[in-house]
């Protein structure tokens, strides 16, 4: 099986922070690392699964608290006027099931906006987020969930 999630994470205690943003028994949040617009989030299960149908009802009931948590980290930190939330995971050594949380900078062209943010995904190499800028935000999403209180 070619995953890039499941061969990542057996090395989950060494993973730079961009790779473990935050995570639970269920889930770990990564930054893409194909983008170029900071703050694009993934949602993953810690366990394989291709399919949403295949989620545990332990792991789907906590799937809307984080992407709600995601979503107000990110507005808390990118200062995005809101986010989206897709999953498609179609893509080959993708397959497993995963969930962009996307945030929504208040300028961004409008050509780019709703499912056309696609369009900041697999940039160049020289467009994409900086590593250290990823890590950096990485920092600050942890601290805003760790800190944040649920209303």
């Amino acid at each position: 099986m070619d995953c890039y999630v499941c061969r990542s994470k057996e090395r989950f205690d060494t993973l730079p922070p961009r790779e473990r943003v935050d995570a639970d028994e269920h889930w770990r949040v990564v930054h893409a690392f194909d983008s170029r617009l900071p703050g694009w989030l993934v949602l993953v299960p810690r366990r394989h699964v291709t399919s949403i149908a295949e989620l545990t009802d332990a792991e789907a009931a906590s799937l809307g608290t984080w992407q709600v948590r995601l979503s107000r980290a990110l507005t808390a930190v990118t200062g995005c006027v809101k986010t989206y939330v897709m999953q498609y995971a179609e893509q080959a050594g993708f397959a497993h099931v995963h969930f962009h949380v996307v945030p929504r900078p208040p300028d961004i062209p409008l050509d780019h906006r709703g499912p056309r943010a696609f369009a900041y995904l697999h940039a160049p190499p020289d467009e994409r987020v900086p590593e250290a800028h990823m890590d950096a935000l990485a920092i600050d999403l942890r601290r805003h969930l760790t800190t944040e209180s649920t209303p």
